[in-house]
């Protein structure tokens, strides 16, 4: 049968099985675009065509909860499309990404959603579901909230405390806000810095003559998320931010009877902000991204140590490309370098070298943050992110022994640039299957434009929301589901 054929049915014999929870050595027998059986000595029909992986893990194909694809941004448009967005997860040995929509100030949500989802429908090589900005708010935004979640496979929506007169929401508003989510069974994800005195402080740079990529750090100190954070904690139930005074706020509210669950990101979970001040502007300005980078060099070892320990729950690339020109928009001036940057098809070897061949994470830690936490969080678990019999076929081969070189020149995904250039990793997919089709096998990319499907995500996930319930039962506690990450 075809590679591409959904009903291919395969054999993945010889490998150790890795789920969030537990390792075993087992066969896993694929047919019609699902797990049937997982386990040894299998009774399987003929004509399966047999994957060898004797030596290889045989994990959950990764979910990327955040990435940026045929968007335009600070007047510049990504140099992804979900055509090469998702090819490049795939080859990445991601089977699923979760995308933003971010409507304008006053347009519809509802169009917006739509405009993306014709595009990604039409383009999309692996299964993907949508992210929905509330990116002002109003009677309308309310009303429309309520049919994505109801009618159209929604359960999540962005907020932004920075991005002022852009993509800001006032306190007041944010609250407003939430409390649809939380009344719509949704998830409230907010990207918390401090978007006022964000808004001084870029100023006071640029008065100071500070115009090159590290005024992005110089403006937007770390203090200005931990602050956003606990104000977020005040007002809402879900917060996002990425740094260690951040993480200490929410450790200290987790332990007061509340609910924390933490999202961070690739960069920032490997690379510093002393790249700001790299002698060559290009390199220095393709590391803008918001929150920005911080210089202490100790912050990415400390996140993958909360990766590591079950403090953050998930990492996501933030995937936006951006290519060299692109970000030469601010040559003269940060605050119009365009924030992003490509990790959509790094995400996963970076994450084991620099986690599990480094120490600190094991095998089963390393599935739940880049796959069953995120799969459990927007309602897809166990369909997604868990190898077991009826649950879909995104599944990946993969060589823990392995290594390759990331390059620029090499991959598949959008930009000019690899925040992780030269770095050399271990762990690579070998065969990556995605929803029962064979859609990559030793780098060799088989997929077709537009096989991808959209993913509908149900409101009211039993992982968060059981919680809530069980909390509200309890005198005198307090709820609050919280995420922190970057965007």
């Amino acid at each position: 049968m075809a590679a591409g054929s959904s009903s291919m049915r395969i054999l993945i014999k010889g490998g150790r099985v890795v789920n969030d929870d537990v390792t075993q050595e087992a066969d896993v027998y694929i047919e019609n675009g699902l797990i049937q059986q997982v386990g040894r000595d299998l009774m399987i029909p003929g004509g399966a065509k047999v994957i060898d992986a004797s030596g290889k893990l045989v994990i959950p194909g990764g979910i990327d909860s955040s990435v940026h694809l045929q968007q335009t941004f600070m007047n510049a448009n990504t140099q992804d499309d979900f055509y090469t967005g998702t090819k490049a997860a795939l080859l990445g040995g991601s089977t699923m990404v979760i995308a933003h929509v971010l409507p304008e100030r006053g347009a519809s949500l509802l169009e917006e959603f739509e405009k993306i989802r014709a595009h990604a429908d039409a383009e999309a090589c692996c299964d993907y579901a949508l992210h929905v900005g509330v990116t002002w708010w109003g009677p309308k935004v309310r009303r429309e909230m309520q049919v994505l979640v109801g009618e159209k496979g929604v359960n999540s929506f962005q907020m932004f405390m920075a991005y002022k007169d852009v993509l800001m929401l006032k306190d007041s508003e944010l609250y407003q806000a939430m409390h649809s989510c939380k009344d719509i069974g949704a998830v409230a994800r907010v990207h918390a810095e401090n978007g006022e005195l964000v808004h001084e402080g870029t100023k006071e740079a640029l008065d100071l003559g500070i115009s090159g990529p590290e005024g992005m750090e110089i403006s937007r100190p770390e203090e200005l998320e931990a602050e956003a954070t606990h104000r977020a904690i005040t007002i809402a139930n879900r917060v996002r931010t990425t740094e260690r005074e951040c993480v200490c706020v929410c450790v200290c509210v987790s332990v007061c009877v509340l609910v924390v669950h933490a999202e961070t990101t690739l960069a920032h979970s490997a690379l510093s902000g002393m790249h700001y001040y790299h002698q060559d502007w290009a390199h220095a300005a393709a590391h803008v991204i918001a929150p920005p980078l911080r210089l202490d060099p100790n912050t990415p070892d400390c996140l993958m140590g909360l990766l590591g320990n079950d403090i953050i729950n998930v990492v996501a690339s933030d995937h936006r490309a951006f290519n060299t020109k692109q970000k030469a928009m601010g040559k003269e001036d940060f605050t119009k370098i365009p924030h992003g940057a490509a990790g959509v098809e790094d995400r996963m070897s970076v994450i084991w070298e620099r986690g599990v061949v480094a120490g600190k994470m094991d095998e089963n830690r390393f599935v739940a943050v880049t796959s069953s936490n995120a799969a459990k969080i927007y309602n897809l678990y166990p369909r997604k992110g868990r190898i077991v019999p009826g649950a879909d076929a995104d599944v990946v081969v993969w060589d823990p022994d392995a290594s390759r070189t990331i390059s620029a020149s090499s991959q598949a995904q959008g930009g000019d640039f690899n925040l992780y250039e030269g770095q050399r990793c271990h762990g690579v997919p070998l065969v990556t299957i995605s929803r029962g089709r064979l859609v990559c096998e030793n780098g060799v990319f088989t997929c077709a434009q537009g096989s991808g499907r959209f993913y509908p995500m149900r409101s009211f996930p039993d992982f968060l929301y059981k919680k809530m319930v069980q909390r509200e039962k309890v005198p005198l506690s307090v709820y609050v589901y919280i995420s922190f990450t970057v965007s």
